[in-house]
């Protein structure tokens, strides 16, 4: 992963009520011409899914599906977005889900926008959540902004995100993030997650 030092990283802290979204980490996704090694943007994931699980905190799922009314109406759409094939939308099996995390498949770059994952968060009494995934510019932001427009206190695993974009990633990190909650790595926020490193 690139030097990342210069950006204002800080951890204070994370709600007891903490769920993990992971956003787009699915075959089709994952195999996109991404800025950094995906592997390790996997793995670092991974680490956090594990940790979520081994303290018994909600795990969110997000995939995308490229269709529906928004999609075909965006201004940058060049054509009709292609139905993604089952296998595209599967998640990238390196993530061991559970099944009794939130699944959520998503139409839009907002996770929250027609899906039941507010309501799914509001019933666990979630009042944080951690965001990572695919990508940092798009799916992550538009995610986290309606996350801070809800309520939601937002912590970024900056080692556990990438995009097509280097400048897109670094802008969304050095600049934005900062603005809706904290940025941070992967081992950062486990710290401060009772339970997950035992």
């Amino acid at each position: 992963m690139p030097d990342n030092t210069y950006y204002l990283y800080m951890i204070t802290e994370i709600d007891k009520n903490t769920a993990l979204v992971l956003i787009d980490l699915q075959n089709a996704i994952v195999q996109l011409p991404l800025q950094h090694p995906v592997n390790e943007v996997i793995a670092n994931a991974a680490n956090l899914l594990h940790a979520f699980h081994k303290a018994a905190l909600p795990a969110v799922i997000v995939n995308v599906s490229p269709s529906g009314k928004w999609t075909t109406n965006r201004k940058d759409a060049k054509q009709a977005p292609v139905a993604f094939t089952a296998e595209q939308l599967a998640i990238t099996p390196e993530l061991s889900t559970h099944a009794d995390d939130i699944f959520i498949t998503k139409h839009t770059w907002n996770a929250f926008f027609d899906t039941n994952l507010h309501h799914a968060l509001q019933q666990r009494s979630i009042t944080n959540i951690v965001l990572a995934g695919i990508s940092t510019s798009v799916g992550v932001e538009g995610t986290a902004r309606a996350a801070a427009e809800l309520g939601y206190n937002v912590t970024f695993a900056a080692d556990a995100m990438t995009d097509m974009v280097l400048e897109a990633h670094e802008r969304s990190l050095k600049y934005l993030f900062p603005r809706i909650g904290e940025v941070g790595t992967v081992a950062e926020i486990l710290e401060k997650i009772p339970g997950a490193l035992n």
